[in-house]
């Protein structure tokens, strides 16, 4: 980022972080503190943060070692005026790419007062699905779609009266034209990096305006943390240049492409030689919880699992190697070796990481009693 302000074409200037005016101020000495940016999920699927000054230390804090906190739920939709408070319980701990070293990000569960976990934090029974389980070790990748918008809502780079060229120059595209906003799209994969998320690629999707990154492979509960993570650093990054950023699973109607959260599942079983009965015993459980899973894969979602652009049908279950049409997608290598892994394609990119790991889980080794 230079001295300038971080202008993007269609960007209103009274939106924009001038980022040197900001430098000098972030390089100023803490006096022995740091500043804890904490992370929750809300009600509808977003990220909020607020800030908290903690004594420095000589080791990194762990999520044990961070007090809880609590915030104003009445605020964000996750409890009534009356009875307000909720409780931010720390679970994990990364640097803090936008204060730098020795400043830290925590993300955090939400819980009510007396302890129990608050309705919209699905984190608490992933977790204990992921503990249950963990003898499996279950690999996750999630590859999260997004479009990129301005601040009237309209995807960035498409004339205001109309609409771009036809889909086609764009998937994986390079060049004016083809690609925009890909500023902010580097600035948020540095970030990963510098936090700590295991981001593991990027790409320009489909439709003009939509990216997508990938997450993973990561065991257990750190799937949804990291994606969760990543979220937020998007959102952050995309704040700094003036642009929104959309999970809509169909941001745009017609013959455009929607959004999704393609997710990439393995357990130790199927990775290893003769791993593909195992692969196609968790299909054929998949097949038989197929309403319960689109329940929990993302609002909207009926709008984007049509059967056409690159999706399976909302009601009907499918699978097949290499078919971007299925519900339930085996690579073509995996299916040549006999072991690896398959890629459910039915969440939308709204969906919620601790949910969608969760549920495979419960319906490949079953629920976890209370």
């Amino acid at each position: 980022m230079n001295g300038k302000a971080n202008m993007l074409p269609q960007a209103d200037p009274s939106h924009i972080t001038y980022t040197e005016n900001l430098q000098k101020f972030l390089r100023l000495p803490q006096g022995g503190k740091i500043i804890a940016e904490y992370i929750w999920v809300d009600s509808e699927g977003g990220v909020r943060s607020k800030s908290r000054t903690l004594d420095a230390k000589d080791t990194d804090y762990t999520p044990a070692e961070l007090p809880m906190w609590n915030f104003d739920g009445s605020s964000t939709g996750q409890a009534p005026g009356e009875n307000s408070d909720i409780y931010l319980q720390p679970v994990a701990v990364f640097p803090d790419p936008f204060r730098g070293t020795p400043n830290i990000l925590v993300l955090a569960e939400c819980l009510n007062n007396d302890g129990t976990p608050n309705k919209y934090n699905h984190r608490h029974e992933c977790a204990k699905l992921m503990e249950a389980h963990a003898e499996h070790k279950p690999w996750f990748g999630l590859e999260q779609e997004y479009t990129l918008l301005d601040l009237n809502d309209r995807p960035y780079g498409w004339p205001k009266n109309g609409y771009p060229a036809p889909q086609g120059p764009y998937y994986c595209g390079v060049g004016a034209g083809k690609v925009v906003m890909r500023d902010i799209v580097e600035a948020h994969y540095k970030c990963c990096l510098y936090a700590g998320v295991k981001i593991s690629g990027t790409n320009a999707e489909v439709m003009p305006a939509q990216w997508e990154y990938q997450v993973g492979p990561c065991e257990g509960i750190e799937m949804g943390d990291h994606l969760w993570l990543s979220r937020f650093l998007l959102h952050r990054v995309a704040e700094e240049f003036g642009a929104k950023v959309s999970f809509d699973p169909k941001p745009i109607p017609g013959d455009w492409n929607g959004a999704g959260l393609h997710s990439n599942f393995s357990t130790k079983e199927m990775r290893e030689e003769g791993g593909m009965k195992h692969i196609e015993a968790a299909i054929k459980k998949l097949e038989s919880r197929h309403a319960e899973h689109i329940a929990v894969y993302g609002e909207g979602n009926e709008k984007r699992l049509t059967g056409r652009h690159e999706t399976g049908s909302i009601d009907t279950f499918s699978y097949g190697v290499a078919n971007r049409g299925a519900s339930i997608r085996i690579p073509r290598e995996c299916a040549a070796k006999g072991y690896g892994y398959f890629e459910d394609r039915r969440p939308a990119s709204n969906a919620d990481p601790y949910q969608i790991t969760g549920i495979i889980m419960e319906t490949c080794f079953g629920a976890v009693s209370e």
